[in-house]
């Protein structure tokens, strides 16, 4: 078998410039390739992809999933989608083990809260599953791939933060994928994991009186401009507003008094944030008093201005150009025309930001478009699980059940090459084609392939899948070239440049 991969990564990376890809995959499939993530063998085909797509913005968006490999699917328990509030007792008691278990407490029993942590204590686990489980099983396979690409837009990603990282998924992007922008912006500006993050939650403005304070006991606080900066760099208007030095220091201002501390109990801090509420809590006594400058428009004192910000950057025409292009290049084509993107950028104007209108310019873009879309690996994963109707993912009774079958799920993504619970670059994960095209990334996806052939006998017939996708003429052959093994012509078709989302270069 490890003949047979050399010798397909060798014909595939010496012939790509030669392969001939005509998409002739159904309309029904290079559609939700692009947008969704397939349709599953037990789905029915709609009749027009493009109002299917289309209802899919305002279809539920509950999370299923399942609790062991062989069960049927369903809701994902409550008791396993923990609020803020839950999130941060459990960190709090993560922490207070760690300390145990380092200051060696005699009558501590160490393995039992090394148990307690790894189990209980790290809801990420649980969080990275079942953002897995949606992807999979889920009936709002469009709007899980937009919220993956806000999520990727909207960086998170450090040890601190990552508890966090599902819930600001769920609750600040996926929650607010019907209303503005501008809206979605604020809700993820001000979630404890951006603000965790980037460290705005001990930014302190420069004549604020935590600054004050400091200096009169000897020690240090002072102004954190890394969310400000990033907040106009990534999150709004780009570069190509021309912004200046002050223009980010007088945004860090703005954002100087916004982020909690899960150290305490949030009852406990009523006094510095005025509220019970992890996502709420600004701390006046950080606040940088007066007014603020920041691109030209005059932004108020006190908690309401970061609002006033925020609505200001969402509709900022730099704002709308920049994500109106990464809109397009993400679902529509790895070059997308200027039409597309004018297409885009024309529906944010004249709605005013309003998220349904700009995707529904996102969807009439990409449906007409026929050029392929390369597919993220994490997105191709899916795609591949959810066409063979297969179970490679463990349910969420086993996550921590250990089996020679199956990775555990963080496992999985690290293989993968990709995930959002780890550190990357504040500037997320390329949609670019020539930024995951190297032997290395290829072969893991060859890998992910043959493990997902080897874990579940129950898996769908090639030729079963190749029909009711309509497969072109150049993965047919390349399906017969690699001989009768099984195992070989699901790799070959799972890693065809058609399943890829490869266009000719």
């Amino acid at each position: 078998m490890r003949f047979y991969l050399v010798n397909f990564i060798n014909f595939f990376l010496t012939n790509i410039d030669r392969i001939d890809i005509l998409f002739f995959m159904k309309e029904h499939f290079r559609v939700a390739q692009k947008l969704g993530l397939m349709f599953r063998p037990e789905e029915p085909l709609p009749k027009d992809v493009k109002s299917w797509a289309l209802k899919q913005l305002n279809s539920s968006s509950i999370a299923l999933g399942i609790e062991s490999v062989g069960s049927e699917v369903k809701p994902w328990p409550k008791s396993l989608q923990p609020d803020l509030d839950q999130r941060a007792a459990m960190w709090r008691l993560y922490r207070e083990n760690v300390k145990k278990q380092r200051a060696k407490i005699e009558g501590y029993d160490s393995q039992v809260a090394i148990k307690a942590n790894r189990e209980n204590n790290r809801i990420f686990k649980h969080d990275m599953l079942k953002f897995s489980h949606r992807n999979i099983f889920g009936k709002d396979q469009l709007r899980i791939r937009l919220m993956s690409f806000w999520n990727n837009h909207f960086t998170i990603g450090s040890f601190d933060s990552r508890e966090v990282i599902g819930h600001a998924m769920e609750e600040a992007i996926l929650a607010n994928l019907n209303g503005s922008f501008s809206t979605m912006l604020y809700k993820v500006i001000t979630h404890p994991g951006m603000l965790t993050y980037l460290d705005n939650h001990i930014s302190a403005g420069p004549n604020s009186k935590k600054v004050a304070r400091a200096k009169r006991n000897g020690k240090q606080a002072g102004l954190n401009d890394n969310l400000g900066r990033e907040l106009l760099e990534l999150h709004t208007v780009s570069p190509s507003a021309n912004y200046t030095e002050e223009d980010i220091k007088n945004t860090a201002k703005v954002l100087a008094g916004w982020g909690t501390w899960f150290d305490s109990p949030i009852k406990e801090l009523m006094e510095d944030g005025g509220t019970t509420n992890h996502w709420d809590f600004y701390k006046n006594d950080y606040a940088e008093p007066g007014n603020k400058t920041v691109l030209g428009k005059t932004i108020g004192t006190g908690k309401g201005g970061l609002k006033q910000l925020t609505d200001f950057l969402a509709n900022h025409e730099h704002t709308i150009n920049y994500i109106s292009f990464k809109l397009a290049e993400h679902f529509v084509s790895d070059s997308p025309s200027q039409a597309d993107i004018n297409h885009i950028a024309s529906a944010w104007r004249a709605n005013k930001g309003d998220l349904d209108e700009i995707h529904s310019a996102v969807i009439e873009r990409a449906v007409l478009s026929k050029e392929p879309k390369f597919q993220w690996p994490m997105n191709w994963l899916f795609q591949v699980i959810r066409l063979s109707n297969a179970r490679y993912f463990k349910g969420w009774s086993e996550i921590y059940s250990h089996s020679n079958a199956r990775m555990n799920t963080d496992k999985i993504f690290e293989e993968l090459g990709q995930s959002f619970w780890e550190v990357r670059q504040p500037n997320g994960y390329s949609s670019k084609k020539d930024d995951w095209m190297s032997g290395e990334m290829f072969e893991r996806r060859i890998r992910f392939a043959e493990a997902i052939w080897n874990t579940d006998p129950r898996i769908e017939k090639v030729d079963n899948i190749m029909e009711r996708i309509g497969a072109n003429n150049s993965t047919k052959k390349l399906v017969a070239s690699v001989g009768m093994s099984k195992k070989a012509q699901f790799i070959s078709l799972m890693c065809s440049p058609e399943l890829m989302g490869l266009e000719n270069a």
